[in-house]
């Protein structure tokens, strides 16, 4: 079976594409890893300032286990990595598909807009690092959480999974780090002839709208799809049309390197 690496956002798990696995065709196999942070990993080793190529590794890993190429799917942070990961090794990926990847570390390169989009998560990252250092897990994941699904997103959790969020919060300041000093620069993608979906919620915040409609001008395989009525969780807020678009997208780039 071909596999299907789905890579999940900052503060979810593998659970996320859950769904995703259940509409595959039984030609694939859905491989779902966790990041660094989440209960099934542990923080990690901290012996060096952490990046996005130690979040990548293990994905690269699971890579150069298998027989056969690999579609890569990413949200957010996850797209972040799927992009770092297709850099590493753009010869053993079938496709690509990124909802919103949080490459922050391009908009250092795209003008005024991308100036004012890095100046808003400088601005996040700044409030998030400060509970976390104060000892406000809790009041960081909800900065976190509110910040990219809306006002009240925090609220309306589950108490289970604010408590999820609450222990996952430490790493939150990594992943923006990570994303923000990326060493890649833009026109590495250009290299990336792979088949390239890349999707944006119609209300997206800027900094992912930014990146998400860039980075079709980057890749020369890459097209955009704009998911109606969706922000920036659209993988779980809009999970049909989005698992949808991905499942036909993986579909129509296996036929066309077979």
């Amino acid at each position: 079976m071909a596999p299907v690496i789905a890579l999940h956002c900052s503060g979810a798990g593998a659970g996320q594409w859950r769904e995703l696995g259940n509409i595959l065709d039984s030609h694939y196999e859905l491989v779902a890893p966790e990041h660094y942070g989440c209960d099934s990993t542990g923080p990690g080793n901290g012996e060096h300032a952490f990046t996005l190529a130690d979040e990548a590794a293990r994905t690269i890993e699971i890579i150069d286990r298998s027989g056969c190429k690999v579609h890569l799917v990413g949200h957010s942070y996850g797209g972040g990595v799927a992009l770092r990961t297709a850099i590493e090794r753009p010869d053993r990926i079938a496709s690509l598909t990124l909802y919103e990847p949080s490459a922050f570390h391009l908009l250092k390169a795209m003008g005024a807009r991308g100036t004012a989009a890095l100046a808003e998560i400088l601005a996040i990252t700044s409030k998030t690092a400060e509970g976390v250092v104060t000892g406000d897990y809790r009041g960081a994941a909800s900065s976190f959480v509110d910040y990219w699904g809306g006002k009240g997103a925090w609220a309306a959790l589950r108490p289970s999974v604010q408590a999820g969020l609450t222990r996952w919060a430490p790493k939150a300041p990594l992943d923006f780090r990570a994303l923000i000093d990326e060493p890649t620069p833009a026109g590495t993608y250009a290299a990336l002839h792979i088949p390239a979906l890349i999707m944006r919620g119609e209300h997206a915040p800027a900094p992912t709208r930014l990146i998400a409609e860039t980075l079709p001008t980057l890749m020369p395989a890459a097209r955009l799809v704009v998911i109606a009525g969706a922000g920036h969780m659209g993988p779980i807020t809009h999970t049909p049309g989005v698992n949808t678009a991905i499942a036909r997208h993986i579909a129509e780039s296996e036929v066309g390197f077979r």
